[in-house]
């Protein structure tokens, strides 16, 4: 074992959790990759072994409390104790709100909060025996409000509430909490959002550009850039804040 910090990032297999995953393995952490299938995990651990750092995979169910004990226990006795947590993991179930079922809704939540909540409550016992942590947790603009995301808006609006609590009770021992609201990112969780649409991805983001600012759509490394720097030591005064990561102001 040695001094090396240990991050955890959920949903951490693809997408926004690979590419914060393998930008925390830059900054120096190894990273325990978390997400339902081990399997799922490979490419993005292969990725950062071939960069000769460390990382495990581990699979799994961010909303199953033992499978989280158990999860981060793993990552405990392989790594060392994670004091890095970046809650991604997430889905989406889209409908109107009249073709809404509970499935739909209970799902969404147990993925997103329930799991930001299991995750955030295990790893702080490590965070707060060594006085130090960070906790980022994915938020998204939809927060704000979107059309067929009754179930996603509630659920990424939690996770703000959820993080400023999180800042106000852990301070005192070392530990900030922060989220990250993207806009529109290029990941699968677009593609899926065309297809309930019913047009094509490329059709998407052209109409999406064309809204943005900045004129050009997110990619996964944006965010990484952000999580980088909330997790990073310089960021130890910066606590319970949503940064939104859309290419231009959101509010």
């Amino acid at each position: 074992m040695t001094d090396q910090r240990v991050a955890i990032v959920t949903g951490g297999a693809r997408g926004i959790g690979a590419a914060i995953s393998a930008r925390l393995s830059r900054d120096g952490y190894a990273v325990a990759v978390i997400d339902l299938r081990e399997a799922d995990t490979a490419a993005t651990v292969d990725a950062i072994a071939a960069e000769g750092r460390r990382a495990i995979g581990v699979g799994a169910d961010v909303g199953d409390a033992e499978e989280v004990r158990a999860a981060v226990q793993r990552v405990a006795d392989e790594l060392g104790a994670p004091t890095v947590l970046v809650n991604n993991a997430g889905i989406l179930r889209d409908n109107l709100l009249f073709k809404m079922d509970e499935a739909d809704w209970d799902s969404v939540m147990n993925v997103h909060l329930r799991g930001a909540f299991l995750m955030s409550r295990e790893v702080q016992r490590h965070q707060v025996k060594v006085g130090w942590g960070r906790v980022v947790s994915l938020s998204s603009t939809s927060a704000l409000g979107n059309r067929g995301q009754a179930n996603y808006s509630a659920a990424k609006a939690g996770i703000q509430g959820f993080t400023k609590t999180l800042a106000i009770e852990l301070g005192p021992f070392g530990i900030t909490a922060n989220a990250i609201a993207p806009g529109f990112i290029a990941t699968d969780m677009l593609r899926q959002t065309a297809d309930r649409m019913g047009i094509t991805l490329e059709q998407f983001l052209e109409g999406a550009v064309k809204e943005i600012p900045v004129r050009r759509v997110g990619q996964p490394e944006d965010v990484a850039a952000v999580a980088s720097f909330l997790c990073s030591q310089e960021a130890g005064f910066v606590s319970g804040q949503v940064i939104y990561v859309a290419g231009g102001p959101k509010s």
